[in-house]
């Protein structure tokens, strides 16, 4: 067991590598710091706010769920990187090309994969495209989105491959979890706010 552990850890370092160092280039140094922004908690709750204010009553629920998942995936990014404790490869492997600067020094598993998948996962599976008289979901596109986020963090060199798939999991399996209880009253009667009663509330409260 330990040794088929060994060989994973092994290939999850040659494929890092490959990413990191193989496939290094001028365009993508420019692109990848950009995309992997959007990804953190802050962008995707931003996303989630705007489709709150803007996105009509379907919105309001979206997001609510949205923001729902979110939190769930971030509360189990921070539990597992506390437990599993893997340095980034920054810290522990020579020559990387790292592109922006990290202060979180856990690597176990990627905040910003999570995050994205979590809100995508939510966002594309409770809204459809109509193309030429057919539906589809946008589950397609916005999780192609959310993978070039995950491939952002192992290019820019702040995780791992196996980072990022783990990421993903958590984020997904946390979209899945709140749109199967997302019918409650509670999401409801939140996503019957209107930013007016935001604004009222927040009124009243200073007088």
């Amino acid at each position: 067991m330990s040794t088929l552990i060994a060989q994973i850890m092994q290939q999850n370092d040659i494929l890092f590598y490959f990413i990191n160092r193989g496939l290094d280039n001028n365009f993508l140094d420019f692109l990848m710091p950009t995309i992997t922004d959007f990804g953190s908690f802050v962008a995707m709750g931003i996303i989630c706010i705007l489709l709150f204010i803007f996105g009509g009553e379907k919105g309001k629920k979206v997001a609510v769920l949205g923001l729902a998942a979110l939190f769930v995936a971030n509360v189990a990014v921070y539990f597992l990187k506390i437990i599993i404790a893997e340095p980034r490869p920054f810290l522990v492997l020579p020559n990387v090309d790292q592109l922006v600067a990290e202060n979180e020094i856990y690597s176990f598993p990627s905040g910003h994969t999570a995050s994205s998948f979590a809100v995508m996962v939510v966002i594309g599976l409770m809204y459809k495209l109509n193309f030429k008289g057919k539906n589809y979901r946008l589950i397609y596109p916005l999780v192609a989105f959310a993978s070039v986020i995950a491939f952002s963090r192992v290019y820019i060199g702040v995780h791992y491959p196996l980072d990022v798939v783990f990421g993903a999991l958590v984020g997904s399996l946390s979209a899945l979890l709140v749109l199967k209880l997302g019918d409650n009253r509670f999401v409801n009667k939140i996503s019957h706010i209107s930013l007016q009663d935001i604004l009222h509330l927040n009124f009243s409260e200073k007088n």
